[in-house]
């Protein structure tokens, strides 16, 4: 069985903690390594040598720092197959899946080879007799990064490229359960130019995570996964003077207005809500038809897609629509949560429960199930249930619909399906969610503007990669200076006016 390590001061290092994780093939339910878990020493080792390393990086001009991301763009582009291998092997998703992946944290990359434009400061010429202003963007020093397991590659990307493009070093933690990509991303940015040091990969759980917030080294802490552990590490991180930006669960709506087309819409809904098993922030796992002819219609639509799905592992070739579960105790969970929708009287139209696939009886498949009449009291509705599963709500009007989602805790990502204009632009204006589709299941922006959520799908100020990355990972310092023109005698003790 293989043994991975954790990536300090430039190799690959063995843990000495002796606590190890196992992972797992999400597809057979084999073990196929073993992941060592860091002490707070070793999680502390790892902070001095990166605070070391970040002082010379700091000093490498934006310019130069830029050149790294270049080259580390292309080496991920020569090695995307070897990724998205690495990815579909331990989170289980299929290789066109693994390969979008990492495109979605490429694209970070090639956004963060602009650095020196996006951390130009500001210039005030004479803002008093002979008083020049400027502002200048500095690195925090040392930051971590905390990914989860359902996006290996995409969202440590999202946070090491602007994190080192504005000059940090990075302590990244990734999710125990999917930590080989890490691993190997770390070895070529350093093969791209990037210092030893600079980024460093502490594997670990709660104790490492805990050692990260309480290390008074790290100035700001960056973490996506569940909205519980997202508040205690907000909470934490704040407790402790650093700066933070978490982003927590989700559950998206998306609208289905009576004029849309509703082949599309049955095919959005199909793809955002099964897509990687429902393994997504920003899956879509609520359907809101307006109106009962709507809503007849479109599960008419919905059911013989969804009953067509191919569920395999990666290795069953480019045709299969959606892998395992990342693990066991997920596959029980979101049976159990199916379960409780029957109980609770919603319908249950298409049942994954029984989903068996020959070969693989030990792996953690659930087929896709399909909910109509599921009304908001239900435990289905209100929790993420993070699988293969799609509810129907059932919406009197556009106004039902729209406080439907404004009124659910989370506010990660919402779309609307209209041939409407101006029922569009209303919904865009006024529902209270981050992230807005019009026509679009996942509106996961481009990497040059913004990620993030409202309500209990963030905590923090500031969102995931584009501006405001650059914003997250930079102290602004503003300078005002004055260059005597003579020889001023003596001194003055009160505060000049300015002209």
């Amino acid at each position: 069985m293989e043994e991975l390590t954790h990536y300090i001061d430039g190799k690959r290092v063995k843990g000495a903690s002796g606590r190890f994780s196992d992972v797992f093939n999400p597809a057979t339910g084999e073990v196929q390594a073993r992941v060592p878990l860091a002490t707070k020493a070793e999680l502390d080792a790892a902070v001095a040598v990166a605070a070391e390393a970040q002082k010379g990086w700091a000093a490498t001009n934006p310019q130069r720092r830029a050149r790294v991301m270049m080259k580390f763009g292309q080496l991920i582009n020569d090695h995307m197959d070897e990724l998205a291998e690495l990815v579909s092997r331990e989170h289980g998703k299929t290789l066109p899946d693994g390969r979008g992946d990492v495109q979605r944290g490429l694209e970070v990359v090639e956004v963060c080879m602009g650095a020196p434009h996006m951390l130009k400061g500001e210039f005030t010429d004479d803002g008093g007799p002979g008083i020049d202003l400027y502002s200048m963007r500095q690195p925090l020093g040392v930051v971590a990064g905390i990914t989860p397991f359902n996006f290996p590659a995409m969202i440590p990307l999202w946070k090491m490229a602007p994190a080192l493009a504005c000059g940090n070093a990075m302590i990244l933690k990734p999710s125990e359960r999917c930590p080989s990509t890490a691993l190997r991303l770390v070895e070529l940015i350093e093969e791209a130019g990037l210092p030893k040091g600079v980024l460093q990969v502490v594997n670990g759980d709660k104790e490492a995570v805990d050692a990260i917030l309480d290390n008074e080294t790290i100035q700001a802490v960056g973490f996506v996964g569940s909205t519980p552990i997202a508040q205690y590490i907000y909470g934490r991180a704040a407790t402790n003077g650093k700066r933070a930006q978490c982003f927590g669960g989700a559950k998206n709506h998306m609208i289905v207005m009576p004029d849309a087309d509703l082949d599309k819409a049955a095919d959005a809904l199909v793809g955002a809500g099964y897509g990687a098993a429902g393994e997504r922030c920003m899956a879509i796992s609520v359907a809101v038809p307006v109106g009962e002819k709507t809503a007849d219609a479109l599960v008419e639509r919905l059911v013989p897609r969804i009953e067509k799905l191919k569920v395999g592992p990666y290795t069953a070739g480019a045709d299969v629509d959606y892998g395992p579960v990342i693990t066991k105790q997920a596959e029980e969970r979101i049976r159990g949560l199916i379960d409780s929708g029957v109980d609770q009287g919603a319908e249950l139209l298409v049942d994954g429960r029984d989903f068996r696939l020959q070969g693989y009886e030990t792996g953690f498949f659930i087929g896709p199930s399909l909910f109509d009449r599921v009304t908001p009291d239900m435990d289905i509705y209100k929790e993420e249930i993070f699988g293969p599963v799609l509810s129907q709500v059932r919406a009197e009007s556009y106004e039902d619909a729209l406080r439907l989602t404004m009124d659910n805790p989370y506010g990660n990502g919402t779309a609307i399906f209209t041939s409407d204009g101006d029922t569009a632009r209303d919904f865009a204006h006024r529902v209270n969610v981050g992230m807005v589709g019009i026509n679009f299941p996942i509106p996961v922006p481009l990497s040059y503007h913004t990620f993030g959520g409202w309500k209990k799908s963030a905590f923090g100020d500031l969102n995931q990669y584009g501006p405001d990355a650059f914003r997250f990972y930079t102290r602004t310092k503003t300078v005002t200076e004055r260059w005597f023109s003579g020889i001023k005698e003596g001194g003055e003790f009160h505060f000049k006016q300015m002209d």
